[in-house]
This record gives structure tokens, sequence and C-alpha cells, in this order.
């Protein structure tokens, strides 16, 4: 390719990574790549039923990696969230258990994961602890709490309306992804297009400026964790329709690795101020992705483990290589595709 077309494709790439996001658009090239490299090894991946299995399989953790990403967006981290959604799990089992109704158990789900967030932003905010330190402890806490409230055993749910959250569908697509699709656009509009949204931005990024300009710190702390209990509350009443149960540990244990995961590798930064909800949703679909190669390819359970450490350290490496050489990455695409 001549030196003059090279510049050309150079420069339509680089406007193509200014709309996307340089950072989303790397994520988008790992999704195909790594969908890519499993297909080749087994061609059910692309199946249309592989493809849900997908989708239900990350609408949990995806729903609680953007309350994870407003957190951290923040300046914040909730270690807390596994736990927030299997306490909520339970509540909601009970209600609807002893009172037959779906709507009743939907709420008493979401309130629960609602208070359980208010509970940690309320320890942050007025006994000024920090706020690892702060969802660590009621990490225990709250899994404690909903092993007292079951005794240590499952909460059955026999109400085909509240089961049909799990399993049912709207049209072609399953509730749980319709839901999760709701909430990801719901929150990338809640980031980006309002006052809120770029105020969180700001005390992330430099708190005593965004202080000195006149936010209300405290209160946006206590906001934040609430919306993340809130969300995590959503979560725990798919899990408990698709579990038909409520289990304070079952599939809400890892929650809090795997959201952190999702959300630094979709660029969000933990010192604050950096991440978007799209790629933290890009950061989800190849977590799941990379999940459901492991198990269709029969690879041991304990390897997934190993893979999503992996893809935290990879993340958090790259961003900070990323920090200090702007444009590395795009350039370097460029140049490979122009060749």
């Amino acid at each position: 390719m001549k030196q003059g077309d090279r510049a050309m494709a150079l420069r339509s790439f680089s406007r193509v990574g200014a709309v996307i996001g340089a950072q989303n658009l790397s994520l988008l090239i790992v999704l195909i790549a790594l969908g890519a490299l499993i297909t080749s090894q087994t061609p059910d991946f692309l199946l249309a039923g592989n493809l849900e299995n997908i989708g239900l399989a990350v609408a949990l953790l995806g729903l609680v990696s953007m309350g994870q990403t407003v957190v951290i967006v923040s300046g914040g981290l909730d270690i807390s969230v596994g736990s927030t959604v299997g306490l909520a799990s339970v509540t909601a089992a009970l209600v609807v258990a002893n009172t037959g109704s779906a709507l009743a158990g939907v709420a008493a789900g979401i309130i629960a994961g609602a208070l359980a967030g208010a509970f940690n932003g309320g320890i942050i905010t007025i006994g000024r602890i920090n706020p690892v330190i702060t969802t660590l402890a009621t990490l225990s806490v709250f899994r404690g709490v909903g092993f007292l409230i079951t005794n240590g055993s499952a909460i059955s749910v026999p109400n085909v309306a509240f089961d049909n959250l799990g399993s049912g569908s709207i049209g072609i697509v399953p509730i749980p992804i319709a839901i999760l699709l709701l909430v990801v656009a719901a929150f990338f509009i809640f980031l980006r297009f309002t006052d809120i949204g770029r105020n969180i931005y700001a005390m992330g990024g430099n708190p005593v400026a965004a202080r000195l300009a006149g936010i209300n710190l405290d209160k946006y702390k206590l906001g934040i964790y609430t919306l993340s209990g809130l969300i995590a509350g959503v979560a725990a009443i798919i899990l408990t329709a698709r579990t038909t149960s409520g289990q304070p540990a079952s599939g809400s244990a890892g929650l809090e690795l795997e959201s952190i995961t999702a959300a630094v590798l979709g660029g969000s930064a933990l010192t604050g101020g950096k991440g978007t909800v799209i790629g933290t949703f890009l950061g989800v679909l190849i977590l799941g992705e990379l999940d459901n190669g492991l198990i269709l390819l029969n690879v041991p359970t304990f390897y997934q483990l190993v893979a999503r450490g992996s893809l935290l350290l990879i993340a958090v490496l790259v961003q900070e290589f990323r920090a200090r050489r702007p444009g590395f990455f795009l350039k370097l695409w460029g140049r490979m595709t122009t060749r």
C-alpha cells in the first residue's frame, strides 16, 4: 500500500476509533477474535441455542456489573454485591412462598437489595470507613444474615408467574436478556447524558475539585451504593426465578470478582473517574464467551477461575500501559490493518 493510502486508512481508522472509543474498539476486536478461535475448535459455538445460553448465563453478571461500574467510576468499590444478591434472593423467595404474590416477591427482593446498598453507603459516609473495608465486611454480614433467615436451607418458589421471569420470553427474546438490555440502555443514558452522571465522573476523577464545585459527595456516595444494591436486587429476582428457589450463596458466589473483572476489562479505572457502560457490557460478553467456550471444549471448571483472574491482571496491565502511552494500541492496529 502506498504511503498516502496508508495514512488515509490510518486516519479513517482513527476516526472510527474516536466515535466508538479506542477501548471499546479493542474489546470488540477481542470479542470477535475469541469467538472465531472457539468456533474453529467447535462449530456448536455459533448455534442459536448456544448464543442464547450465553446471553442467559451473563444476564446476572451483566446486571450486577452495571451497578459495579457506577461505583468504580465514582472512586469506590463494592465487594459485597454477591452477598447482596444472595440476601435479596432469599428475601424474595420467602415473600413469594408466604404470600403467593409474584409482585410482592419482586418488590421485596429489590427493596432488600437497595437497603443492603444503603447500609454500605451509610457506613462509608457516616463512619468514614474505606469502601473496600466496608464492603468486605458486609460481604460476610449479608451472607450470614441470608443463612440465618433460611437456616441454611433453600426456599422453594412454587409460583408460575414469578418463575416466568427467569424462563419466559418477550417475543423471541428471553426475559432475563431483555431486562439486561433495558438496564444497560438506562445506565448508558444515566452516566452519559445526565448531570448526575457527569458529577459521578467528576467525584471519581477529582473528589476535592468536585466538592469545591458544590457536589455533595456523601449524598452521592449514599445514592450510588443504594443504586448498586438495587440493581443487585433485580439480579436476585432473575436468579431466584431461574433456579425456582432462594439460596443465600448458590449462584451469587464469585459475582464480586466477576463484576470487578468485567468493569476493569471494559476500561473502568480502579482509581475512579473513568469507565463506560458499553465497555463493561463488552467485558461481560467476553467473560461469558470465554466461559462458554471452555465448557464446549470440555476444559475443567477450575480453569475458568484461572482465566478470569488472568483477564483481570491483563486488563489492569493494559490499562496502565495505555495511560502511559495513549493511543498506542489504536495506532498499532491501524498499522497492522493498512499493510
